[in-house]
């Protein structure tokens, strides 16, 4: 059974972190690409970043390059998101995504990210 369990995220301040962790089970972890997505009320799904299944090439949305980085950890089978200097705009529930053999979608039930004075 694939699985995917984030955690990590909060309340915080503009200009404060937060990492959040992605926990897979179920498949192969280190044969697939990563990605994060968020997900603000009433707007759409977007795209955050992405890494290679051996953790060398990152890709990242223009809103959050600079401040956000994505890791793996490929013997925890974990993925990560280290966000810094948190803007409000970043206030959203973000999910951890793979895409496995047969082209289905999985996600993880999210995590909630709250940027705010």
């Amino acid at each position: 059974q694939l699985q995917l369990v984030e955690s990590g995220g909060g309340l915080v301040q503009p200009g404060g972190s937060l990492r959040l962790s992605c926990a897979a089970s179920g498949f192969i972890f280190g044969r697939y690409i990563m990605r994060w997505y968020r997900q603000a009320p009433g707007k759409e799904r977007g795209f955050v970043a992405s890494i290679d299944n051996g953790g060398v090439i990152t890709k990242y949305a223009d809103s959050v390059k600079g401040r956000f980085t994505v890791s793996r950890d490929n013997a925890k089978n974990t993925v990560y998101l280290q966000m810094n200097n948190l803007k409000p705009e970043d206030t959203a529930v973000y999910y951890c995504n793979v895409v496995c053999g047969l082209g289905e979608e999985y996600w993880g039930q999210g995590t909630q990210v709250t940027v705010s004075s």
